[in-house]
């Protein structure tokens, strides 16, 4: 069943969107994208006639109740955005009697689903060396199917609209559709859309492919690293991980982020670039600083910035974006691209201070765009570079999933998907 082909008049439907916004200090939103991409979903079940219930999680909590990661914070934004009464659950697995008072045209938010750790499925309290581990995690896959039987109850039917975790086999995510018949349960609008822009870039790669990974990891990118390396033709690595590049050839790297156990992965993906014939840019230059307050994202009064080679950051600082000689380096990299994906930004962008890295990589992207390159954005720090240099419009797609997107185009079957389509 698909969505446009579903009239929801007289049913609640219990939607899956990803609303995990980044917030400021003050629990107000910095960045409405995936609130607005989860939309179009929502607003067709209520123009059908019907009501929603929306559910999703917000950061980490682990399991445990953590009132700075509540969806009550952003319920008046939900409620603005969608233009309809949005009424609060507080607690995501005992809803059952706002959702029955919820009346057709109306939505009602659920708590983050997070704070409880059968969303995840994943015992909590124990590891994994424990010899009880094996036995707790099958006592949570059967309270996770508890869980999702509650969620699924409160609806007439399901549609999955959060590409942002549909790699994920979570309660929401892919447990809850098997309390549903395949006549009631759907991937959303922005779903579809995801699924065909990866389809887009997947099927129909257009050379040259370059890929831009950022961000602070090398641990978290590994498998998508290793994968691009066996289909683009360039790929930038920037941001954290610049430093564990440099660390493995004995650079020095100041007080920069480091994965010191990774370093021989950072010499096993050089391996792979040169075996594959891939050409691996790194940043060699970078903006240090050591004055970075990251509670305030600003830098401290007194602070000095400067511009050093990336294996050569003094004593005291770290790198916090890639330097001039570097971005110079990103936009040759990407200029004449057929087909882009960037995914993590290329230093601290948050402050204003260190965006220049980020920004020419986005001004790159945009001009390649241009003059025909197709470019797909994914991962909410991307995102939000696109967003703060007003650079939306000018590329052909902005995902809304990191981890999904990267897993998809992985070539991987996502749960979410697979559990609407009975895979």
């Amino acid at each position: 069943m698909t969505i446009n082909e579903f009239n929801f008049a007289g049913k609640k439907a219990i939607v899956r969107v990803d609303f995990n916004v980044p917030l400021d200090e003050n629990g107000k939103i910095t960045d409405d994208t995936r609130i607005r991409g989860a939309l179009p979903t929502l607003k067709k079940i209520l123009a059908d006639g019907g009501a929603v219930i929306i559910m999703s999680h917000m950061g980490k909590p682990k399991g445990k109740v953590d009132m700075k990661k509540s969806l009550g914070q952003i319920r008046e934004a939900v409620e603005k955005a969608l233009g309809v009464p949005v009424a609060f659950a507080p607690d995501c697995a005992k809803a059952a009697d706002a959702a029955k008072a919820l009346k057709m045209g109306e939505a009602l938010l659920l708590e983050n689903l997070r704070f409880y750790p059968e969303e995840e499925g994943k015992p909590v309290g124990i590891d994994k060396e424990d010899p009880k581990y094996d036995e707790a995690k099958k006592a949570m896959k059967a309270s996770q199917k508890e869980f999702a039987k509650t969620l699924a109850s409160y609806a007439d039917c399901y549609v999955m609209d959060a590409f942002g975790t549909a790699h994920r086999k979570h309660a929401s995510t892919a447990v809850i559709a098997d309390y549903f018949d395949a006549n009631n349960k759907m991937l959303g609008l922005l779903m579809e859309k995801e699924v065909q822009a990866v389809d887009a870039v997947l099927s129909n790669i257009k050379r040259p492919f370059v890929a831009i990974m950022g961000g602070s990891k090398v641990s978290s990118k590994i498998g998508i690293i290793e994968n691009l390396l066996g289909k683009v033709d360039k790929l930038i690595l920037c941001g954290g991980m610049t430093y564990t590049f440099a660390k493995a050839h004995n650079g020095e790297i100041g007080d920069s982020i480091v994965e010191l156990d990774k370093l021989d992965v950072a010499l096993g993906v050089e391996e792979l670039a040169k075996k594959n014939g891939v050409e691996l840019v790194l940043g060699s230059d970078c903006t240090a600083t050591n004055g970075l307050d990251f509670g305030t994202m600003t830098v401290k009064e007194g602070a000095e910035i400067i511009t050093c080679p990336a294996n050569k950051v003094p004593a005291g600082f770290e790198g916090v974006d890639a330097g001039p000689e570097s971005q110079k380096a990103f936009a040759e990299a990407i200029k004449g691209a057929k087909t882009i994906l960037w995914n993590g930004p290329a230093g601290v962008f948050e402050c204003d201070a260190f965006t220049a890295g980020s920004r020419a990589i986005g001004d790159a992207i945009a001009e390649a765009t241009k003059n025909g390159a197709f470019s797909l954005i994914g991962g909410g720090d991307s995102v939000a570079c696109v967003n703060k240099f007003g650079l939306a419009d000018q590329v052909s797609y902005i995902s809304t999933g990191g981890g999904a997107l990267l897993e998809a185009i992985e070539g991987k079957v996502l749960p979410g998907v697979a559990a609407i389509k009975g895979e």
